[in-house]
This record gives structure tokens, C-alpha cells and sequence, in this order.
């Protein structure tokens, strides 16, 4: 795998080599996405930064004092407790590859102990809120009909946005209303689609005269990012009033609550937003509780 010389060139040079290999084996052996990738650069680079202004002149130098060192430091300049869990998760990922290539002769994280993470709870919508989004906007216009057909298929089939944004014409089935979609890890799932989103898609791909593969486009003719699907969702929030924390994955972060909430089964959602390990989608059942919760606060005469 070919990769920019210039992200690692402020390293040392046992240092960068290092890192070369191992960001190497996670996209060729392990199949993990660019995306996925470049956020184990940027921790480890963070981390192996802080290794040289500890003046670790080797990775074999490197043993768990410096690596405790290095986690409170993360957390005396405020990180959140998920970035160093992140951080932490990266940095043992790392050493254990190093250690299993005998590069260093034994594992500097393995006793490091874990700093208790307390979950957090995803942004999610209400389905009157969602409904409300979706209809902003203009479907007299061609970039009003590609929004509301991103903003519905996205919350029928739970995509994730780089899922979304990734799709060409042909994941679609709009007959049998299914998408196929590729995930983390390149793995490939089929998800049903409804109605709402079916008929949107069809609306857009009616107006369109290119011949792109991709299913959605940018202003250029160019298949849109999941930045620009971010700041779309965001300004059709502002004019639909919302006013709750948005997230590049709230819709599917509410497709998951919303079936949860109708009743569906937790493995049927896993297989839907196709994780790889229900402890994942665990999290849902939590959100749900909390609007149990609240409906049972305000009803329950004795509450």
C-alpha cells in the first residue's frame, strides 16, 4: 500500500518505519477503510510524539510507565474519556503487532489497565422530528429531489453515511426495494428499503441526464461527501427548528431506537446495521429505557 511519506517524515525514522508497517497491515491483511485507517494515524502519531518528548530514543525503550505517563497527560489536557479509550485501544493494537513481528520483544500495553469509560448515549430524533427533517427539501428543484432521496434512503436502510455516500446505481433494486451496501471492514450487507425512500430515489434518478455511476452527486458532477451530506443535514435541521444535538449518524442512530421502540428484535437490528458484535447495538436498548423512562415520569400517577 502507497502512502504519503510526508504524514509520517516528523517521526523518527525506527519510529515512522513502525507505524509504515502497521497502518500497511491493517489495509492489506485486516481490510479496514481509509477512514478507519487514517484515525489510527493520527492517535498513533499523537502517541509516538509524546514517546519522543519523553526522550524514547527506541519503540523497544518504550515499557507501560511511559504509557501511563502518556495517558494522563490526555487526560490532564482534557480529553474525553473516549478519545483515550481510543487512544489507548490504538496503541495496543499497535504494540501487540510489533511485539507478534518480534520488532520489540515484549508488549509495553498488555497490563495496562483500561480507564473506565462511561458510554455515551447516541443523538437520536423523535419520529415526528425525523418526518420533519426529511420533508424540508424542495423537490421542485434537482438538488432538492437528491436530498430528500438521500435523507430518506439513509433512514430507511440505517447507513451509515460513508455507506450512503459510497452507493452507485446499481446497490440499489428499487423494484424489489433493497440496497446493497458495503461496511466496515468491506464487508457487504443487504438492507430492505421502504416505500418513502423508494419512490424518492426513483423521483431523482428520473431528473437526472448524466450517466455517473454514483448514486448521489455533488454540485460538480462529483460523488458527494460525507462532510457535504453533513453540513446538508445540518442546515435542513435549522429550518425544521430541531433544535437537539445533530450527528453525522443521527438518522441512523434513530432507525435503530425507532425499530427498537416498533418492537423489533435486537438481532434483527444487528444484521441491519450490520454489526459485527450485538454489544454494538446493545447501546439502543439504552436509549430506549431512557424513553420508557420519561413517558413512564410523566404518566404514571404515582411516579
Amino acid at each position: 500500500m502507497s502512502r504519503d511519506p510526508q504524514r509520517t517524515a516528523e517521526l523518527p525514522g525506527p519510529f515512522a518505519n513502525a507505524l509504515e508497517a502497521f497502518l500497511d497491515t491493517l489495509a492489506v491483511e485486516k481490510g479496514l477503510s481509509s477512514n478507519t485507517i487514517n484515525a489510527y494515524e493520527r492517535d498513533l502519531r499523537h502517541h509516538l510524539a509524546s514517546m519522543c518528548s519523553q526522550n524514547v530514543k527506541s519503540l523497544e525503550a518504550v515499557d507501560e510507565s511511559h504509557l501511563i505517563v502518556y495517558l494522563g497527560r490526555l487526560r490532564r489536557a482534557g480529553a474525553a474519556p473516549s478519545t483515550v479509550a481510543r487512544r489507548l485501544s490504538a496503541i495496543r493494537s499497535f504494540y501487540r503487532h510489533l511485539a507478534r513481528e518480534e520488532v520489540i520483544p515484549i508488549d509495553p500495553s498488555a497490563n495496562v489497565p483500561s480507564a473506565r469509560l462511561r458510554r455515551q448515549l447516541p443523538s437520536v430524533l423523535s419520529v415526528e422530528e425525523v418526518a420533519r427533517l426529511i420533508e424540508q427539501p424542495d423537490t421542485s428543484t434537482p438538488r432538492g429531489l437528491r436530498d430528500r432521496a438521500m435523507l430518506e434512503l439513509v433512514y430507511a436502510a440505517g447507513l451509515r453515511v460513508s455507506e450512503l455516500v459510497g452507493l452507485k446505481r446499481g446497490d440499489i433494486n428499487l423494484d424489489l426495494g433493497l440496497v446493497r451496501c458495503i461496511g466496515k471492514g468491506s464487508k457487504e450487507r443487504i438492507a430492505p428499503v421502504g416505500r418513502p425512500a423508494v419512490e424518492a430515489v426513483r423521483a431523482y434518478l428520473a431528473a437526472r441526464s448524466d450517466a455517473v455511476l454514483f448514486l448521489f452527486l455533488g454540485n460538480k458532477g462529483r460523488p458527494l461527501t460525507r462532510v457535504a451530506f453533513w453540513r446538508i443535514v445540518r442546515r435542513y435541521a435549522r429550518q425544521a427548528g430541531i433544535r437537539a444535538e445533530i450527528s453525522p449518524h443521527t438518522f441512523r442512530h434513530s432507525f435503530a431506537t425507532h425499530m427498537l421502540d416498533g418492537g423489533a428484535d435486537l438481532r434483527a437490528i444487528q444484521e441491519l446495521l450490520g454489526h459485527a458484535n450485538i454489544a454494538t447495538t446493545q447501546i439502543y436498548t439504552h436509549v430506549s429505557t431512557d424513553r420508557l423512562r420519561e413517558v413512564y415520569q410523566a404518566c404514571h400517577p404515582r411516579a
